[in-house]
């Protein structure tokens, strides 16, 4: 079930909201500029699809957000438990970045978790199939795939180069929760 708690920055222990409802999650969101959606698969899709299926089963959605936004690139990638090189994988984006370009995942299976720094507030939201989540450009935040990742997402771009992560240098992913096997 997909999940946003919002921590105060120094308070990684006690969330000042926990909620797994999806309008909730979106209303919390926007004000710092986020997005939120659930999509719907046209046709059944499950992980092992070729690319080009699971992009057939949310054309509308992805032709939708490519026309909004004007994206140059949409491609699917696929991270499995055996996969090994999982733990550098993981490791990559496990401190506080940001990029020049907006963060847009869309979760065909399985789940990520994107953790946002703004302000004196962190939004830990936990994505799962069926997720779309657009971090705007600039925004600090990290992402946790898991010890034993298994998703299936879509990723939309602008500009090749745009996704680069810039690290701040802080150690505040450290002290916030990571995501364990059992998606907590």
């Amino acid at each position: 079930m997909s999940r946003l708690r919002i921590f105060a920055e120094d308070q990684p222990a006690t969330p000042l909201l926990a909620t797994g409802d999806h309008e909730r999650i979106a209303a919390e969101l926007a004000p710092i500029g986020v997005g939120f959606e659930q999509w719907e698969a046209a046709a059944p899709v499950a992980p092992g699809d070729s690319p080009e299926t699971i992009l057939a089963a949310y054309r509308a959605d992805i032709d939708r957000l490519v026309a909004e936004r004007g994206f140059r690139s949409v491609d699917v990638v696929s991270i499995a438990p055996d996969n090994p090189k999982r733990d550098e994988m993981r490791a990559r984006f496990l401190d506080e970045h940001f990029h020049k370009e907006d963060e847009v995942r869309f979760f065909v299976a399985g789940s990520g978790l994107f953790t946002l720094h703004v302000g004196d507030r962190v939004y830990e939201l936990l994505c799962e199939a069926g997720d779309l989540v657009s971090v705007p450009d600039a925004t600090t935040h990290w992402f946790d795939m898991g010890p034993e990742p298994s998703f299936v997402a879509i990723r939309f771009f602008t500009e090749p180069d745009g996704w680069v992560g810039h690290f701040t240098g802080s150690d505040i992913a450290t002290r916030f929760p990571r995501l364990e096997p059992d998606g907590n």
